[in-house]
């Protein structure tokens, strides 16, 4: 049994691990946007509230909502182009009236994605998982070298810090046991940015300029508005989370020994509907299952979900307190990277682990597996591969989770028309699905 103090240490491991991420997306679209200092500053903290809002959501599980899976929720990604695209075109109040309307869109349409979820044997899932990992480490290694885009990109001096993280995670890991091993995420980021303030790399500024109190008003940026256009692009984005959130839950169930049952992912992307609308409701993003933290999980061996009850209560109070927040973005972004190097890999060990069950000799279970893996990271490394297609193609095909899940799915699709896939090459949940005649 978890004392307090290591509860509350654990969660802020997993803050820690996500906060490059979830923060990440309010800075590129109030950038794009040309927000003021103070209204990116609002932005970040309620981002910030409504993720641990959206975590707890998720963790707390009940009877339509919630997968009881400890998994961290942060905004996606997908959504940063859509998003500048319609509030510059038709300004904030409509895309915030899009997610709002696409996010009831999902609480709507999880009964029936769940009924699909036979199209994901364990062939499918194993690739799934692994793509995630797989297409995550280049964003380890952009920060890794600095950030993409930044003054210093590639310097021996951020390559020297990523170095000095992931040696302490390892050493950590190999010469301690129990409750600082299972930190050691966490020590890695603390000698790693220690090593940045040595360096002189460690700025206190945002720390200075934030205030100490702060709560996220609903309809800050003002009424929502609605347009056909705008709900159906965010409704694509949505869906397209909807795919990569059940990804990140099997690859859940595998870190923490749990089975994925159809009716724990309907809940949890139920909950992600209702965290998207409150995005909306206090001028946020949308919501979706974050990789970072499967990584945390798998590489802690930490698996109650009272950590990320803790995590999730963090991001709230981090949302009220932005002087708070503002000391954790003084990681350096190689820090950041020498930490993802670890998590992300293991992500993609978690999904090699699963395909370890699958009989690779085969071949309709090695050309599933060898072509959505390909298609994926190859999407992941190059996506201007597909700068010439039309918006809504490219927001698929751009996301090599994304592309490569569906060339799994189709692969899948097309191969069992001949062949009959054997009993253990069934998702777990498959008698399940059976018994009810799904």
């Amino acid at each position: 049994m978890l004392s307090r103090r290591k509860v509350f240490t654990l969660g802020l491991q997993h803050v820690l691990a996500m906060y490059a991420g979830a923060i990440a997306v309010p800075i590129i679209v109030g950038g794009a946007l040309h927000l003021t200092g103070e209204q990116m500053a609002y932005l970040i903290a309620a981002d910030m509230f409504t993720c641990g809002l959206a975590t707890l959501l998720q963790c707390l599980g009940s009877r339509f909502f919630g997968s009881g899976l400890p998994v961290v929720l942060g905004c996606t990604f997908t959504a940063v182009s859509p998003i500048i695209a319609i509030a510059s075109s038709s300004g904030l109040g409509t895309a915030y009236g899009a997610i709002i309307l696409s996010g009831l869109f999902v609480v709507l349409a999880a009964p029936l994605y769940g009924k699909l979820l036979r199209f994901f044997p364990t062939v499918v899932t194993g690739s799934v998982v692994t793509i995630i990992g797989l297409s995550l480490i280049p964003v380890a290694m952009n920060n890794a070298a600095g950030g993409q885009g930044s003054a210093d990109f590639g310097q021996p001096r951020n390559l020297l810090l990523a170095l000095i993280t992931l040696a302490v995670i390892l050493l950590v890991n190999r010469l301690t046991t129990g409750f600082l091993r299972s930190v050691s995420v966490l020590v890695g980021l603390a000698a790693g940015t220690f090593a940045a303030y040595l360096m002189g790399v460690v700025s206190f500024a945002p720390v200075g300029g934030a205030s100490w109190v702060s709560m996220a008003q609903p309809f800050y940026f003002g009424r929502p508005e609605f347009s056909l256009t705008a709900v159906v692009t965010m409704i694509i984005v949505n869906l397209v989370s909807m795919v990569e959130s059940t990804g990140v839950y099997f690859a859940v169930g595998k870190a923490t020994d749990q089975d994925v049952p159809p009716k724990r992912i309907v809940n949890g992307l139920r909950s992600e509907g209702l965290a998207i609308m409150l995005g909306g409701v206090f001028n946020a993003f949308p919501y979706t299952a974050f990789s970072q933290n499967v990584g945390l999980i798998a590489l802690t061996r930490v698996k109650t979900r009272n950590v990320i009850f803790a995590a999730g209560g963090i991001m709230v109070v981090l949302g009220m307190l932005p002087k708070l927040a503002a000391l954790t973005t003084v990681i350096p972004n190689a820090v950041l990277g020498g930490a993802m190097i670890v998590m992300f890999g293991s992500v993609a060990a978690s999904g090699i682990s699963i395909l370890s069950a699958v009989d690779l000799r085969k071949e309709r279970n090695l050309l599933i597996a060898a072509c959505s893996i390909a298609v994926g990271l190859g999407s992941a490394t190059l996506p201007s591969m597909f700068d010439q297609l039309p918006e809504f193609a490219r927001m698929l095909l751009q996301s090599g989770i994304v592309s490569g899940s569906l060339t799994a799915i189709v692969l899948n699709l097309l191969f069992s028309r001949s062949e009959a896939p054997a009993a253990s090459e069934l998702p777990a949940s498959a008698p399940d699905l059976q018994a009810r005649g799904a």
